[in-house]
């Protein structure tokens, strides 16, 4: 039955989207399926949005479908596989013309979700192209190369935290150390793969990305004097898996422009490996684990020592710092502290960005008993929101309506608050993984306090979100004209036929 489902969601996007012969490659992370198209024109975006297993759509570098954490993995594979079999059946068809669906006009003097919804696409455009910067764009490359590797990090971090509660209970000892090797085991290669998937993003072949990174992790570097500096297996770990990779892409692609062909297999791969290794072995190595090292030190001096405030901060400007696309670059500095820690503690402080949110929607919810429209919106993200998928709500309500975002912002400010000022008075914990916010980051907890007390910070955590955003959300969110304006019943509306009305989504 979970399979029909999926392939019935798939076979509701797949003519939506253009058809097969629009689609050029198709790829998925965390909770959206991302589409490259021939044709942007042909995808009739408001009836995607109608469908009720469809969360919201971005348009970045690629067309992307928000279906949430889990339906995104067994939806992908049945996307595939229709693609596949259309093309199968007809391999010359020419593409598909399917005229994009248009908006249907909304009540005059009403606000509904519809307005909302494209007041927030209107933004999202605007927020794109000031994206579409030198750096912004390396970052979203950089975020490239970790996201694949989540899936991984969720399933160890849940493993690691299992055994952990294990070994405390003093329960089942023979399969701890097999549920430590099975967690572990990743982690202590972690940087071949990134080495792996920073080489394919860049242009150069992954395998030697691969294998120059794998230099980093083995056991053998400890007996290498390095002009006198001591190295140590896994030394720069991730930070010096991607600057290795990097400096192998620029020595492939060189190679590949001096070398003759008829030396290239030969010559390329040997040149790559040998010149990037002595490179990492013998500088890049020691720089990034210095580096790595000062990562960690600062993040827990930060929290450490100011605590409160720095909670406040992070948590009050983590929405922003997403709507300009430089959360990206907080992605190496999470997995960089995991490898070393075991946790990223400022997963769970910006998490709270998330909480208050989800409190402003419902403030929203509350402060507008007429308009429908918007409040069918609200109900249909909340769920999603909870779990931590919170862009719905961000780009189909509290964006747009502008006030709100801000209270959000002000509501995850105290939700970080809180969280910052356990970690100052010595209740540090954090996430074993990326990628999961909000409720859904509950199993992947782990602290120095112990399970009971590192859970309750964090529920303490959401639940001060929550109740600051909405407070300052339905004291504060809105003006006598937005109130005139909005808290209006819009009437009939066309486009929200289903139960899941329209919605938008922010790259993550």
């Amino acid at each position: 039955m979970s399979t029909d489902k999926n392939r019935a969601t798939a076979a509701a996007i797949l003519p939506l989207v253009g058809g097969p012969d629009n689609i050029t490659s198709i790829a998925h992370c965390m909770t959206r399926l991302r589409i490259s198209l021939r044709d942007r024109s042909l995808v009739q975006d408001e009836a995607l949005r109608a469908l009720p297993a469809v969360l919201g759509v971005v348009e970045d570098d690629t067309y992307q479908i928000v279906l949430g954490p889990g339906a995104v993995a067994r939806v992908t594979p049945e996307f595939e596989a229709l693609v596949e079999e259309a093309r199968a059946a007809a391999p010359a068809a020419p593409h598909a013309t399917t005229p994009a669906a248009t908006s249907a006009p909304t009540s005059a003097g009403a606000i509904t979700a519809d307005d909302l919804a494209a007041h927030g696409a209107a933004l999202k455009e605007a927020r794109k192209a000031r994206n579409a910067t030198p750096f912004k764009l390396f970052l979203r490359r950089i975020a490239n190369i970790f996201v694949p590797l989540i899936p991984a990090l969720i399933g160890c971090g849940i493993i690691a935290g299992l055994n952990g509660l294990l070994n405390n209970l003093g329960w089942v000892p023979a399969v701890v150390p097999a549920l430590a090797a099975i967690s572990a085991g990743f982690m202590s290669l972690i940087a071949v793969f990134v080495g792996h998937n920073t080489a394919k993003e860049f242009g150069g072949t992954p395998i030697l990305g691969g294998a120059v990174a794998a230099v980093i992790v083995f056991p053998g570097v400890a007996k290498i004097d390095a002009f006198g500096l001591e190295l140590k297996p896994g030394q720069g770990g991730v930070l010096g898996a991607l600057a290795a990779a990097l400096l192998a892409v620029h020595v492939e692609k060189w190679c590949r422009r001096w070398v003759p062909e008829a030396l290239d297999v030969l010559v390329t791969p040997t040149l790559t490996v040998l010149v990037s290794g002595l490179v990492t072995l013998f500088g890049l190595m020691f720089l990034a684990g210095e580096a790595s090292a000062a990562i960690g030190t600062f993040a827990n001096w930060l929290l450490t020592g100011g605590g409160a405030f720095a909670g406040l901060v992070l948590g009050g400007l983590f929405l922003p710092l997403v709507m300009l696309g430089l959360h990206q670059a907080l992605i190496p500095i999470h997995t960089t502290l995991i490898e070393q820690d075991g946790y990223t503690v400022l997963l769970p402080i910006l998490a709270m960005a998330g909480a208050g949110q989800v409190g402003a929607a419902i403030a929203v919810h509350y402060r507008l008993p007429r308009n429908a429209s918007i409040r069918a919106t609200i109900r249909s993200a909340l769920p999603a929101g909870f779990l931590g998928v919170g862009e719905p709500l961000i780009y189909g309500v509290s964006l747009p309506l502008g006030r709100p975002f801000v209270t959000a912002c002000v509501g995850g400010a105290a939700g970080g608050a809180f969280v910052g000022l356990a970690h100052q008075l010595g209740f540090a914990f954090g996430s074993t993984a990326i990628g999961p916010s909000g409720w859904a980051l509950f199993p992947l907890l782990d602290g120095r306090a112990g399970a009971g007390i590192t859970l309750a910070i964090y529920a303490g955590g959401l639940l001060v979100g929550y109740l600051v955003g909405f407070a300052a959300t339905y004291f504060f969110g809105f003006t006598r004209q937005m109130l005139a304006d909005l808290d209006t019943d819009p009437g009939p509306d066309p486009t929200t036929t289903t139960e899941a009305p329209p919605k938008e989504r922010v790259p993550a």
